[in-house]
């Protein structure tokens, strides 16, 4: 049976006033969801940055240690040309070893100064490693914290809104699909949720805006599904706040 304007209104109206308590409940909860998403993904990021920094300092320290073993290499290499010199029959074999010595002498120098560079490296990462680690920290209190405000908040309205969001989907199942899709629509984009009102002091009480005496009487007589001019939003009788809402 083909429901009356007037029911598809009050279906409409029903489900508002049902999604207007849950609206209300996620207001006590303020932007603490937010924070909280905010917060995990702060520590999320960090711990990636101490992961990648760790990595890092790991790679620079094993450079060292080849770098070092390549020194210990020259070193052994100029004590062996350095024996060889004893056994020098002229002064080309002496030139070569000489020239071999010097070559090693020069892999030390440039050795050592990798070296050099690579520590202070690991001294400017190893700051920013203990930052980081600093600030995961701390992160991690507030998000504790913030965790726990919204436990807390959540646990004492969680019930209430479980209530509340079986009913709206009970009142949904009266409406017809067409109409759904439109109070959707109007209620993801309207600020407050709100995507059906009612004239308060001849205005939509949605926008505010003014309504036509004529259209005022038109919204009274429910005969049709009329919209604000100026926002949208479907419009009902003030009458309506004071009916029973059957959800």
């Amino acid at each position: 049976m083909e429901k009356t304007v007037e029911q598809k209104l009050q279906a409409l109206w029903n489900l508002q006033t049902i999604h207007t308590q849950i609206d209300k409940i996620h207001q006590v909860r303020g932007e603490l969801p937010i924070e909280v998403a905010d917060l995990e993904d702060e520590v999320a990021g960090l711990e990636t940055r101490i992961e990648k920094i760790r990595t890092e300092l790991d790679s620079l320290e094993d450079t060292i240690v080849n770098r070092k073993n390549q020194i210990k290499d020259a070193q052994a290499a100029i004590k062996k040309y350095e024996t060889q010199l004893g056994d020098v029959k002229n002064n080309r074999e002496y030139d070569a070893i000489t020239k071999e010595v010097e070559i090693q002498g020069l892999e030390i120098q440039v050795q050592e100064k990798k070296i050099r560079e690579l520590e202070y490296e690991i001294t400017t990462k190893t700051s920013k490693y203990e930052k980081a680690q600093a600030d995961i920290e701390e992160r991690k209190k507030d998000l504790a914290v913030k965790k726990e405000e919204l436990a807390n908040i959540t646990g004492e309205t969680e019930k209430e809104e479980q209530n509340l969001l079986a009913k709206a989907e009970k009142a949904e199942k009266k409406i017809e699909e067409r109409l759904l899709i439109a109070y959707q629509r109007l209620r993801k984009n309207a600020k407050n949720g709100l995507a059906v009102v009612t004239i308060d002091r001849d205005s939509c009480s949605g926008c505010f805006n003014q309504i036509p005496p004529q259209r005022q009487l038109d919204i009274r007589q429910r005969k049709k599904i009329i919209v604000c001019e100026h926002c949208g939003r479907i419009l009902v009788d003030e009458e309506f706040t004071h009916e029973s809402t059957n959800a």
